[in-house]
């Protein structure tokens, strides 16, 4: 990329063609006994490390200025950006101009190289970029580089880079209350993978090692089974007390599991990096405004410390560059076209612009940075008509209509395209579906469903379109059908334990999840994950 400086440069092209012309030069800098004929005003202007070396020169006769520490092709990329506010940053040179330019206090530089390598952070290199920007105090990549492996350990800790590790770095990321990890028990097995590449030198670390395994968290069954024989361990007694408090400390929790343990290290949960949220909705007769958050690490739900501003139900929901986003909905005999969304940093509501149409059982989603609304009912009639808002304008447009009214419909994204699938058109369930591509601004039919379905959810997963549960007109349904948008074809998967309509549905960690619902009688609170279909820990309120 090339990073151009943002601050309109005073110095102009005018300058640059002086230097290319060995004009009114006032200063040599020179570098591995290569010289560079410049102007003092316009370095000056460009760091204040050229103003110090300038300004503090013995006498005023020193005309050349030795710098050490940059190769000649780094300086000189230093000194045009000096005259021309653009310089290339390239994964061939970003390490050396970062180290340059921090040195010579170009910070405009430095940063830009930072931002450059931020981006370049993956499973392969996130190792290396922390122990690099630790070593030179980057912050900004340190804290990146430290994210992503955090983030991403399970991934991370099958690699090369893990391996090479110190103890001390290693106990520092085994340590991390933000560290991911679906199991606990993958940070035991990230542990012997790390001893057992250099076991000879590295054993005597287990036990420091093992302390940061939150033991509690695994099972009394898989530390007699795997942990306490487990020759590293067996032969350690510091180990074998570890192992000991931790079976005494599930056993604790076991007697009271309403109390949380996060004095307790071996039993503390860590910090999810996905939260399941389940936002207003219907239960027995009423609307809800509550907010209740599902932690996937310790299976459990809480009452989240917001609300909604006032209840709705039927509404849509979106999260989007840190906001989570509310459309539409209805109370009672009142029906929205207001938008209003939470911000989660400051845990604030805010109002932004309403859509263009009334819609209760809406259907939204998120594409490319703007947020779509579908269908739905507006207190009389079922819509045809899709409209997307683009939060960096607060506008909503209209869109191209469906091919068929829809209210009760869910949809989703998958391949640059919405896909909606389903719904009820006020005279009967659908089995329709459709796809709008928004870079031709058209709606296409898809092949339609097997069953007709009302309240369904619909969601991406594994790069199919998964559409579960909903009401075929009688009765509800259980049942999963998969749609492959490769040869246009439906096929059914495995059944939920349980028939539902109107609830919640998203994926975390590969697994789908199913909140709530209207079993066909009432509202539920039951929560299923597909992996194949499991039972949750009820949500904390029935809601449809």
């Amino acid at each position: 990329m090339t990073y151009r400086d943002q601050v309109i440069p005073k110095k102009g092209s005018v300058f640059n063609v002086l230097r290319l012309q060995s004009k009114y030069w006032d200063a040599v800098i020179r570098v591995e006994g290569v010289e560079y004929k410049v102007h003092k005003i316009i370095m000056c202007d460009c760091s204040p490390y050229f103003g110090a070396l300038f300004q503090f020169q013995p006498t005023e006769d020193i005309k050349v200025f030795d710098i050490y520490g940059v190769s000649p092709e780094i300086m000189q990329l230093i000194i045009e950006f000096a005259y021309t506010s653009s310089i290339p940053v390239a994964k061939d040179n970003v390490l050396d101009l970062m180290q340059a330019s921090d040195m010579l206090l170009v910070i405009s530089v430095a940063q830009a190289c930072s931002d450059f390598l931020c981006e370049q952070v993956s499973q392969n290199n996130c190792i290396g970029m922390w122990q690099y920007a630790k070593f030179y105090f980057y912050t900004d990549l340190r804290n990146k580089a430290y994210r992503f492996i955090t983030d991403h350990f399970e991934e991370v800790h099958v690699g090369e880079e893990f391996l090479h590790l110190s103890v001390q770095e290693l106990a520092e990321i085994l340590d991390s209350d933000e560290l991911t990890v679906r199991w606990e028990s993958t940070v035991f097995e990230a542990i012997l993978r790390w001893i057992t590449h250099k076991p000879e030198e590295r054993h005597t670390h287990i036990a420091v090692l093992l302390s940061k395994f939150r033991m509690a968290l695994t099972s009394i069954e898989y530390i007699n089974t795997n942990v306490s024989p487990h020759e590293l361990v067996k032969n350690n007694p510091e180990c074998q007390q570890l192992a000991l408090n931790a079976t005494r400390t599930i056993e604790y929790i076991n007697l009271r599991p309403t109390v949380t343990f996060l004095c307790n290290f071996v039993a503390r949960p860590r910090l999810p990096n996905a939260t399941l949220l389940a936002i207003g909705g219907w239960s027995s007769e009423n609307p809800l405004d509550d907010i209740s958050a599902y932690d996937i690490c310790t299976d459990r739900w809480i009452n989240a410390p917001y609300s909604l501003e006032y209840p709705r139900a039927y509404h849509g929901t979106v999260f989007l560059n840190g906001y989570l986003y509310c459309l539409g909905g209805s109370a009672r005999a009142e029906y929205f076209n207001s938008v209003c969304r939470l911000d989660l940093s400051t845990r604030t509501w805010h109002e932004v612009s309403p859509m263009y149409y009334t819609r209760s059982f809406v259907s939204a989603t998120e594409l490319n940075g703007l947020i779509y609304a579908m269908g739905g009912f507006d207190g009389h009639t079922r819509l045809v008509s899709a409209e997307r808002y683009n939060p960096d304008t607060n506008q909503w447009n209209r869109i191209a209509p469906m091919h068929q009214a829809r209210s009760d419909a869910s949809c989703t994204t998958l391949y640059n395209k919405v896909y909606i699938c389903g719904g009820f058109d006020g005279n009967e369930c659908l089995q329709t579906a459709e796809s709008y591509n928004p870079d031709t601004n058209q709606w296409t039919l898809i092949a339609p469903m097997s069953n007709r379905r009302s309240g369904l959810g619909v969601i991406a997963h594994a790069e199919q379109i998964y559409a579960v549960g909903g009401c075929n007109g009688p009765h509800r349904l259980r049942t999963t059908e998969v749609y492959n948008p490769l040869n246009d074809t439906w096929s059914y998967v495995g059944a939920m334990l349980t028939t539902r309509s109107n609830f919640g549905l998203e994926v975390i960690y590969d697994h789908i999840y199913v909140v709530g619902g209207f079993t066909g009688t009432g509202t539920t609170s039951q929560i299923w994950k597909r992996g194949w279909w499991n039972q949750k820990t009820e949500a904390l309120m029935p809601c449809a």
